[in-house]
Protein backbone atom coordinates (compact mmCIF):
# COMPACT_ATOMS: atom_id res chain seq x y z
CA UNK A 1 0.00 0.00 0.00
CA UNK A 2 2.39 2.60 0.72
CA UNK A 3 4.90 1.58 -2.47
CA UNK A 4 1.63 2.38 -4.52
CA UNK A 5 0.88 5.89 -2.41
CA UNK A 6 4.89 6.82 -3.43
CA UNK A 7 4.21 5.84 -6.77
CA UNK A 8 1.00 7.83 -6.95
CA UNK A 9 2.96 11.15 -5.16
CA UNK A 10 5.70 10.81 -7.88
CA UNK A 11 3.61 10.67 -10.95
CA UNK A 12 1.61 13.77 -10.02
CA UNK A 13 4.33 15.31 -9.13
CA UNK A 14 5.78 14.90 -12.69
CA UNK A 15 2.69 15.56 -14.25
CA UNK A 16 2.37 18.90 -12.08
CA UNK A 17 6.09 19.99 -13.46
CA UNK A 18 4.81 19.73 -16.84
CA UNK A 19 2.00 21.92 -16.82
CA UNK A 20 1.76 25.01 -18.47
CA UNK A 21 2.29 28.63 -16.50
CA UNK A 22 -0.74 30.71 -16.87
CA UNK A 23 -1.69 33.00 -19.90
CA UNK A 24 -1.36 36.04 -17.35
CA UNK A 25 2.21 35.20 -16.08
CA UNK A 26 5.02 37.66 -16.78
CA UNK A 27 6.45 34.85 -18.82
CA UNK A 28 3.76 34.87 -21.52
CA UNK A 29 4.22 38.63 -21.59
CA UNK A 30 7.61 38.47 -22.53
CA UNK A 31 7.36 36.08 -24.71
CA UNK A 32 4.63 37.96 -27.00
CA UNK A 33 6.99 41.03 -26.69
CA UNK A 34 9.57 38.76 -28.42
CA UNK A 35 7.04 37.72 -30.99
CA UNK A 36 6.52 41.31 -32.13
CA UNK A 37 10.31 42.03 -31.56
CA UNK A 38 11.15 38.58 -33.80
CA UNK A 39 8.45 40.27 -36.52
CA UNK A 40 9.57 43.23 -36.51
CA UNK A 41 13.24 42.61 -37.35
CA UNK A 42 11.99 40.60 -40.29
CA UNK A 43 10.02 43.95 -41.50
CA UNK A 44 13.12 46.50 -40.81
CA UNK A 45 16.15 43.92 -41.70
CA UNK A 46 17.49 44.06 -38.32
CA UNK A 47 19.42 40.81 -38.33
CA UNK A 48 20.87 42.15 -34.90
CA UNK A 49 17.55 42.18 -33.37
CA UNK A 50 17.40 38.51 -34.30
CA UNK A 51 21.11 37.65 -33.39
CA UNK A 52 20.18 38.50 -29.89
CA UNK A 53 16.75 36.27 -30.09
CA UNK A 54 18.44 33.46 -31.24
CA UNK A 55 20.43 30.75 -29.57
CA UNK A 56 23.77 29.64 -31.28
CA UNK A 57 22.09 26.42 -31.82
CA UNK A 58 19.26 27.65 -33.93
CA UNK A 59 18.07 25.68 -36.41
CA UNK A 60 14.98 26.73 -38.93
CA UNK A 61 12.85 24.44 -41.22
CA UNK A 62 10.72 26.30 -43.81
CA UNK A 63 8.28 24.60 -46.47
CA UNK A 64 10.64 24.30 -49.51
CA UNK A 65 14.13 25.45 -48.42
CA UNK A 66 16.93 23.48 -46.85
CA UNK A 67 17.29 23.17 -43.18
CA UNK A 68 19.11 26.69 -41.91
CA UNK A 69 21.38 26.91 -38.32
CA UNK A 70 21.75 30.62 -37.24
CA UNK A 71 24.28 31.77 -39.50
CA UNK A 72 22.65 30.93 -42.60
CA UNK A 73 19.36 32.17 -41.31
CA UNK A 74 21.05 35.25 -40.45
CA UNK A 75 23.14 35.13 -43.32
CA UNK A 76 20.21 35.81 -45.97
CA UNK A 77 18.57 38.53 -44.41
CA UNK A 78 22.29 40.31 -43.32
CA UNK A 79 22.79 39.59 -47.57
CA UNK A 80 19.68 41.76 -48.67
CA UNK A 81 18.72 39.22 -51.17
CA UNK A 82 15.76 39.01 -49.01
CA UNK A 83 13.37 42.07 -47.84
CA UNK A 84 10.15 41.95 -46.46
CA UNK A 85 7.37 43.94 -46.36
CA UNK A 86 5.10 42.18 -44.29
CA UNK A 87 5.67 39.98 -41.02
CA UNK A 88 2.81 39.66 -39.43
CA UNK A 89 1.37 36.57 -36.80
CA UNK A 90 -1.87 36.01 -35.53
CA UNK A 91 -3.05 33.19 -33.44
CA UNK A 92 -0.78 33.41 -31.38
CA UNK A 93 -0.77 30.28 -28.41
CA UNK A 94 2.05 30.43 -25.66
CA UNK A 95 2.77 27.56 -23.70
CA UNK A 96 5.62 28.29 -21.19
CA UNK A 97 6.94 24.81 -19.14
CA UNK A 98 9.74 26.05 -16.77
CA UNK A 99 12.82 26.80 -18.66
CA UNK A 100 11.36 26.57 -21.93
CA UNK A 101 8.24 27.75 -24.28
CA UNK A 102 6.18 26.70 -27.43
CA UNK A 103 4.83 29.21 -29.06
CA UNK A 104 2.72 28.64 -32.26
CA UNK A 105 0.16 30.61 -34.81
CA UNK A 106 0.11 32.08 -37.91
CA UNK A 107 2.62 33.95 -40.25
CA UNK A 108 1.25 36.09 -43.11
CA UNK A 109 4.48 37.67 -45.22
CA UNK A 110 5.23 39.44 -48.36
CA UNK A 111 8.75 39.54 -49.01
CA UNK A 112 10.68 40.82 -52.18
CA UNK A 113 13.57 38.37 -53.92
CA UNK A 114 15.47 39.18 -56.91
CA UNK A 115 12.40 40.85 -58.95
CA UNK A 116 9.52 38.74 -57.69
CA UNK A 117 6.92 39.18 -54.87
CA UNK A 118 5.45 36.53 -52.72
CA UNK A 119 2.94 36.04 -50.35
CA UNK A 120 3.85 33.16 -47.43
CA UNK A 121 0.82 31.58 -45.16
CA UNK A 122 2.37 29.79 -42.70
CA UNK A 123 1.38 27.83 -39.67
CA UNK A 124 4.72 28.14 -37.35
CA UNK A 125 6.41 26.73 -34.28
CA UNK A 126 8.84 28.04 -32.03
CA UNK A 127 10.46 26.97 -29.23
CA UNK A 128 12.14 28.95 -26.66
CA UNK A 129 14.40 28.01 -23.78
CA UNK A 130 15.30 30.25 -20.81
CA UNK A 131 19.26 30.51 -20.59
CA UNK A 132 20.54 33.06 -17.79
CA UNK A 133 17.81 34.76 -17.56
CA UNK A 134 17.08 35.58 -21.24
CA UNK A 135 14.63 33.63 -23.54
CA UNK A 136 16.00 32.64 -27.01
CA UNK A 137 15.03 30.91 -29.91
CA UNK A 138 16.74 27.16 -30.91
CA UNK A 139 13.88 26.21 -33.20
CA UNK A 140 11.56 27.38 -35.87
CA UNK A 141 9.81 25.57 -38.02
CA UNK A 142 7.42 27.25 -40.74
CA UNK A 143 5.06 25.57 -42.89
CA UNK A 144 2.44 26.15 -45.82
CA UNK A 145 -1.25 26.79 -44.50
CA UNK A 146 -4.47 27.33 -46.55
CA UNK A 147 -5.14 29.07 -43.61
Amino acid sequence: MIPNFCLAILVLSVAFQTVPISEDSNDVKELTRLETVWNEAYVHGDAAALDALCGDDLIATMTDMQVLNKAQSLGILRSGRVKFQRYETSDLRIRVYDNAAVVTGRLQRTRLAGAGEADDSWRFTKIYIRHDNKWQVVAWHASTSAL
